[in-house]
């Protein structure tokens, strides 16, 4: 079926209301349910049937304040029976266990290990069934962080991928008061923008593949090394658009898709301003023409659209599949992402400001780690003939190897062998990226000693913030520093792929008592 582009307007998710909130932040109360849903993604497809945290698609933002002490009952409310077809070869997905199972991560969250969502914690409809590792039912968020766009998903093992596709994704925006003094465009002139890739059948509903490509291994339903759908969509509607004024617009930009990377332009030539990090801001704001955004990463972004009244910008996108090395955008369908139309009445002088400085930054130095690790990403083969990707040659199951104490900055050095860019993201912990390196691949396989083929690459000018999840291009190592607190506890780190994620590309890690 062929859906026209930029017919239906933007949805914006709706803020989520407390249950009950204490007068002086120090205590709000939210319950959130999950449930099965209809609705509509395209004007021209009959209606979805999908899973929506408040039985919306993407789930309400949550809006709190930096030191806020945020508990949350999330309630699974979901039928017994799962939309998409499960592989039951895969970890944590076996046939004796519930077909749907659920579990809360708050992707960014400085969170105490049983409020994370760790993967093996999930639970059933009515918490009826607990899975091993579970401690609580109400999660505690502490927010002991700056001003930054977090967001919440599904994280159950062995079905992340296709809980988050069935539509359990949402925005969680801290605020402070530093935030609130640079003076950014704000109220209706702050938009969150969900991306993702699905795939409809004619009749609206998702269509996800249950076989993968070339598949020799007899599995069906198997699964898929990524998905890539035919049409994108923003806050869960396909080609949308978007009426603004003609002033500065602030957006908040979160690639929520299962594996697609996004790299966006402005058809119009102008510049995008960003401002801000998965983490934070920026020192300083800087022009770029084009953002890359891996899944989970996201970006604060200012467009002006000033002296454009009546015109039309449409949000482009050329990142190929498997990015860096698949197959190119269809530039009649994923080549576009939305369109803006400068075609509301200025509502009042805009007063907003794209500040010169953003505030400091402490930048942690390579001689105060205690250790540093070198951790391959490499592609392997499972029993089936399928493809495998791992970390470090380890699966899920294997002993725990990364335990850094609390209070302690390490180095990790990820070394890709192979050749899709892999999004890491380390639970808990905020970093830094201090760069990238080619090296001999082919060399590493045989002796697996390092062979480097030129100097260090200084992060790209938007990655040098705090960051949660890091690019890792395939031939390069790619290098964070990373400090481990406020708990101690386990964790785990992973290709944020969720194909890959949901098939052995994760890893516990456990922080340990200072010494």
């Amino acid at each position: 079926m062929k859906l026209r582009k930029f017919k239906d307007p933007l949805p914006i998710p709706p803020v989520l209301i407390p249950k009950w909130k204490s007068g002086d932040y120090d205590y709000t109360y939210y319950e959130v349910s999950m449930v099965e849903t209809k609705q509509s993604l395209h004007s021209d497809l009959p209606q979805t049937t999908l899973w929506g945290y408040e039985g919306i698609y993407p789930g309400p933002t949550f809006e709190v304040e930096m030191g806020e002490r945020v508990f949350v009952k999330w309630k699974n409310e979901l039928p017994a029976r799962h939309l998409l077809p499960i592989d039951h070869t895969v970890h944590g997905a076996e046939k004796e266990k519930p077909d749907v199972r659920t579990v809360v991560h708050l992707h960014g969250g400085r969170t105490e290990p049983a409020s994370d969502g760790y993967p093996d914690a999930w639970f059933t409809n009515g918490f009826a069934v607990k899975g091993p590792f579970f401690e609580k039912e109400i999660f505690e968020y502490g927010n002991q962080q700056k001003a930054r766009a977090l967001w919440y998903h599904d994280h159950a093992i062995g079905l992340t991928r296709l809980n988050i596709y069935a539509g359990l994704a949402g925005f969680y925006l801290i605020r402070d008061s530093h935030e609130r003094s640079l003076n950014l465009p704000s109220g209706p002139f702050e938009v969150p923008l969900l991306l993702q890739d699905r795939t409809f059948h004619d009749d609206g509903t998702l269509s996800y593949p249950d076989q993968p490509e070339n598949n020799s291994s007899g599995l069906h339903p198997s699964i898929i090394t990524s998905f890539f759908g035919d049409t994108i969509l923003v806050n869960g509607k396909v080609w949308p658009f978007f009426e603004v004024e003609p002033r500065k617009y602030r957006f908040r930009f979160l690639n929520a898709a299962n594996a697609r990377f996004f790299r966006l332009s402005l058809d119009s030539g102008q510049l995008f301003f960003q401002i801000g990090t998965d983490s934070g801001f920026l020192e300083r704001p800087i022009g770029i023409s084009s953002l890359l955004l891996a899944p989970a990463e996201r970006l604060d972004i200012i467009i002006d659209f000033s002296n454009m009244e009546g015109k039309s910008v449409i949000l482009k996108n050329d990142a190929r599949t498997h990015f860096p090395i698949g197959d190119p955008v269809n530039p009649e369908t994923t080549g576009n992402v939305m369109e803006f139309r400068v075609t509301k009445p200025l509502s009042g002088i805009d007063t907003s400001m794209i500040p010169a400085y953003l505030g400091p930054i402490k930048w942690l130095q390579e001689n105060s780690a205690r250790k540093q690790r070198y951790l391959e990403l490499s592609e392997e083969k499972d029993q089936f003939g399928r493809s495998l990707f791992l970390l470090d040659k380890k699966m899920w199951d294997d002993p725990i190897t990364e335990n850094p104490r609390l209070g302690s900055i390490e180095i990790w050095n990820f070394v890709n062998t192979n050749g899709d860019d892999h999004p890491i993201h380390i639970h808990l912990v905020q970093f830094q990226v201090l760069g990238r390196r080619a090296f001999d691949v082919d060399f590493y396989k045989k002796t697996k000693q390092i062979r480097y083929m030129g100097p260090r690459i200084q992060p790209e000018m938007g990655e040098r913030g705090w960051k949660d999840t890091v690019r890792c291009p395939p031939g390069h190592i790619t290098t964070v520093i990373i400090p481990f607190f406020p708990f101690t506890g386990q964790y785990v780190w992973h290709c944020h792929m969720l194909e890959h994620e949901d098939y052995e590309m994760m890893r516990p890690y456990k922080v340990l008592p200072p010494d």
